[in-house]
């Protein structure tokens, strides 16, 4: 069978680089494009040699479109607001589309459901294996121990990320509130300052926290009455992100058009 055709948006970026590296590294995956936005510094070059891996023969391009037209998926850990044009880009050309990006909005994944109707593509707030193995392990544990243990998704970042609570922070959020049968969107407690009052039965609560160049830190803190149940997971190698990234498009490759989730590429929905 024929390597997968890839495409990398934002290739120049951190993550940008680490997928171009990782495609070239992974068997069954090849790097067919690289792309970036318009007025880029980077046009032209070639993306292996930004990557640090040597020149790959594939130039750094602002014409996706015409790059989704040759290949068979693209992988996009960009902005909200790319990630959108991509999506109909995407879907138009009739590729898998795997996205990383974080801090999507409800509108924004609204969006990729109507584009799944058309291609394949895989969504997911963090692409670590590990950090999905995370989410199973608490929405297990929340559907065994009750709303007398109170839910805490605690994160941390470099000072350079833009958003908060993390993709991922929001993704355990969601998975306890899956656990408990409620949803997130009223059970979530984002926010707290001055005099808040008792903390409600039954929420969730977030804090985010950043500084230096943590790459990522996850913990879901379950605290009952006496004891304290601590999931975490450390993230010490932006490589990981790229590699299940790749994973989850060699995964997608001749699935149905959808709307998946790396519960899907990992079979941990029935966990």
């Amino acid at each position: 069978m024929a390597d997968m055709g890839l495409v990398v948006v934002g290739a120049a970026g951190r993550m940008g680089r680490m997928l171009v590296k990782t495609i070239h590294e992974t068997p069954g995956a090849r790097l067919l494009g690289a792309v970036e936005a318009p007025g880029s510094s980077v046009l032209g070059q070639d993306a292996g040699t930004l990557a640090g891996v040597g020149a790959l023969g594939v130039k750094v391009t602002d014409d996706a479109l015409k790059l989704f037209s040759q290949a068979e998926g693209v992988i996009d850990f960009t902005t909200p607001v790319a990630t959108r044009a991509y999506a109909t880009m995407a879907a138009t050309a009739g590729i898998v589309h795997v996205v990383g990006t974080t801090g999507l909005s409800a509108d924004d994944l609204a969006a990729l459901k109507t584009a799944s109707e058309k291609t394949v593509i895989v969504q997911e707030g963090n692409m670590s294996l590990g950090v999905n193995l995370l989410s199973a392990l608490v929405r297990k544990a929340a559907s065994i121990l009750g709303p007398e243990f109170d839910i805490e998704i605690v994160e941390m970042h470099h000072r350079m990320k833009v958003d908060a609570p993390s993709g991922t922070a929001l993704m355990l959020g969601e998975a306890a509130a899956e656990g408990r049968h409620v949803s997130l969107e009223t059970h979530a407690i984002e926010h707290r300052h001055g005099f808040t009052g008792q903390r409600p039965e039954g929420h969730i609560g977030f804090a985010s926290l950043r500084g230096g160049t943590v790459i990522g830190e996850h913990s879901a803190v379950f605290a009952g009455s006496g004891e304290r149940l601590v999931l975490s997971h450390i993230a010490e190698d932006r490589a990981l992100f790229a590699a299940g990234a790749v994973r989850a498009a060699l995964w997608a490759k001749g699935k149905k058009p959808g709307f998946y989730g790396m519960d899907d590429v990992l079979d941990l929905k029935n966990f």
